[in-house]
């Protein structure tokens, strides 16, 4: 009986715990719902670093949560936030940030990379042709191949004679 009770008070432990975890916000309208539920979901978690701010269950993704839908029952536009947060916490929030000279490097690197790659197995491919081509233009000279010949002559007589 004891274990009974004490696995239902675990159950119903558990349950409040997650309860508690999920954010709940009145809002006036759809629309403003939809907005809060799109900036939550492009904005990037500063602690977890590859989570939004919607799934993350950092207290700083808490926070900046509650700061997202208070700006947006405060009216704020979208870019308003986006910047207020960009400012606080710079490019790093946003998952897609803009294209400036501190962030070339991340838009252009990959591409940058690949096309290195690109080259180099050219270069490889180059060169490996114009070594069987030097090895086929390499050939026997008449002397060479004549000597060949009695040399797998002589091999082929050696066989017979075992």
């Amino acid at each position: 009986m004891k274990r009974l009770l004490l696995a239902v008070g675990l159950a119903l432990g558990l349950v409040a715990v997650a309860h508690a975890a999920i954010d709940t916000y009145e809002f006036a309208s759809e629309a403003e719902r939809q907005r809060y539920r799109t900036l939550v979901e492009e904005l990037r978690c500063p602690k977890c670093q590859n989570q939004n701010i919607a799934d993350s269950n950092a207290p700083i993704a808490m926070d900046l949560r509650d700061e997202v839908y208070q700006m947006v029952e405060a009216g704020k536009t979208d870019a308003q936030i986006i910047d207020f947060l960009v400012a606080r916490y710079g490019d790093f929030v946003l998952y897609n940030p803009p294209v400036t000279s501190r962030t070339l490097l991340l838009w252009y690197g990959p591409a940058g990379l690949l096309l290195i790659g690109f080259v180099v197995l050219g270069v490889i491919v180059l060169r490996r042709r114009g070594q069987q081509k030097d090895r086929a233009d390499a050939g026997l000279s008449v002397d060479e191949q004549a000597r060949l010949a009695a040399l797998l002559d002589q091999a082929s007589q050696d066989k017979k004679d075992r």
